[in-house]
């Protein structure tokens, strides 16, 4: 692909494993194929046949936010980077992205990439080698909410072919916190900014979606995962990672009432401009199954602390804490 403008209106070329195959943003048509590695950091550009929106890359990422959407989100993203920015997230130094998720070398947040770090050992040892041995190669998968991308550096290093995909792309905390990665990776991988109830991507191209800590930002769970389901393969597995997860649903809204007060005390924003989930429940999670998704709770080890806290809770009367479970949905194989 040149740094010119591509039409797809009348390519004739079959789809290869190592094409992803992108839709449009605003008329959602198929909008043409993209190489699977970034092979290259300068902008390039798809037109759309059907509608003639133009998809640029910028800073190795694709922009496909629709201009509808990039209007929905500006508010959150600005409310979302400003905490993030005040909180002391990110680093200017390449070592703490590379060190991630075992170590939090700014020591700023560290219990909770202890967290981070334990769910995805857990995953390595105990999910993704089934998943692997019933795929047969190394797998595609989206990593949804990416973040710095970090998860998808440690898939990468494990031979898969991650896709990231947020609607943060900032330096420090987002999408082209990616950088950091580059060099120390033999083939670099697709960074897309979109959001997750609207994926701007063909059907059925991925074995594995993960949301890490991500999928409680979904303002619809049900439209979400409808849209997972469509992108991936017959037999594609879901993973739900890190998500704040109470009994009850009041446990959830008090906790959401609790931050809202928190971020407006210390940040002068409540961030809540988008209706977002915040939180999984029991019952939430078996709602969602009726989309023909078949789960299983998985609990990694987070310590005797971390173990202990629903019992301190109750003797102190103050409301369960959240547990973060790791949620594998299965699809059928056809």
């Amino acid at each position: 692909m040149t740094a010119a403008v591509a039409n797809f209106a009348t390519a004739n070329v079959l789809p290869s494993d190592s094409d992803l195959w992108l839709r449009c943003p605003e008329c959602f048509a198929s909008a043409g194929a993209v190489s699977d590695h970034e092979e290259s950091r300068s902008p390039e550009r798809i037109q759309c046949h059907v509608c003639g929106h133009v998809i640029a890359r910028s800073n190795g990422i694709w922009r496909m936010l629709s201009r509808k959407q990039r209007q929905q989100f500006s508010s959150f993203i600005r409310d979302y980077e400003q905490i993030r920015r005040a909180e002391g997230r990110g680093s200017n130094h390449p070592a703490f992205y590379l060190a991630l998720p075992f170590a939090d070398l700014t020591g700023n947040f560290s219990d909770q990439w202890r967290i981070r770090g334990r769910s995805y050992r857990f995953i390595e040892r105990h999910i993704l080698p089934a998943i692997e041995q019933q795929h047969g190669k190394s797998l595609r998968v989206l990593d949804i909410g990416a973040g710095n991308c970090w998860l998808s550096y440690r898939l990468a290093l494990r031979g898969h072919r991650p896709v990231a995909l947020d609607v943060c792309c900032n330096a420090s905390d987002g999408l082209e916190a990616a950088a950091h990665y580059e060099s120390v990776l033999p083939e670099f991988f697709v960074r897309i900014e979109a959001e997750m109830n609207c994926l701007p991507l063909d059907d059925g191209q991925f074995d594995v979606v993960i949301f890490n800590a991500a999928f409680h930002y979904s303002t619809d769970y049900a439209r979400t995962l409808q849209e997972t389901l469509r992108c991936l393969r017959p037999g594609g597995t879901i993973l739900v990672v890190d998500s704040p997860t109470y009994r009850q649903a009041e446990s959830g809204e008090k906790m959401r009432q609790e931050r809202r007060r928190t971020f407006a005390d210390k940040f002068g924003t409540r961030s809540d401009s988008l209706p977002s989930g915040d939180y999984l429940t029991p019952a939430i999670m078996n709602d969602l199954a009726a989309l023909g998704i078949r789960w299983t709770r998985h609990l990694a080890w987070y310590g005797l602390r971390w173990w202990l806290r629903p019992v301190v809770a109750r003797l102190n009367g103050r409301r369960e804490p959240s547990q973060f479970y790791i949620y594998e949905g299965r699809t059928a194989t056809s």
